[in-house]
């Protein structure tokens, strides 16, 4: 009488990921952190590597698992590129500590107002003649405050 619909089909967590994402998983900045340069320059070739057959199965037709793997492999070169830069730039911030002049970006950035503002030692300079004006003529001190 009444066709009840078979049960639905249990599938396996293996089948919600293809075979190759556990091979290309994000990856964590504070992981790339401990590389050194050249491991990352790797990771980063293999990384552009995969991101180039990405594109070829997408213009290809490929599975939708691949075409969503673009994204996190794009980022992961995003974060290779990050973390590189950083490790450059400490190594440049540790050659110029202590020298007189330092590179342009690796000066604080603050305001251009700001950069261009006179120190606090500059501000409260004074001439020599102002010096001696102000020592033979101080201060009136009065008496009764106003």
């Amino acid at each position: 009488w009444l066709k009840v619909p078979p049960p639905p089909r249990q599938r396996s967590p293996e089948s919600y990921a293809p075979a190759s994402a556990a091979a290309m998983v994000k990856v964590k900045a504070y992981e790339l952190r401990t590389k050194t340069s050249k491991e990352l320059m790797k990771d980063l070739d293999d990384s552009k590597a995969e991101l180039a057959q990405l594109r070829v199965a997408k213009v290809s037709g490929g599975a939708a698992s691949k075409l969503c793997k673009i994204r996190v492999v794009r980022k992961n070169i995003a974060r290779i590129l990050t973390v590189y830069s950083e490790k450059q730039r400490a190594e440049a911030r540790k050659q110029y500590a202590g020298k007189k002049y330092m590179p342009l970006d690796l000066r604080p950035k603050k305001t251009r107002k700001i950069r261009r503002a006179l120190k606090v030692e500059q501000k409260f300079m004074k001439l020599p003649k102002q010096k001696t004006k102000l020592s033979n003529f101080p201060m009136r001190r009065f008496a009764v405050a106003m």
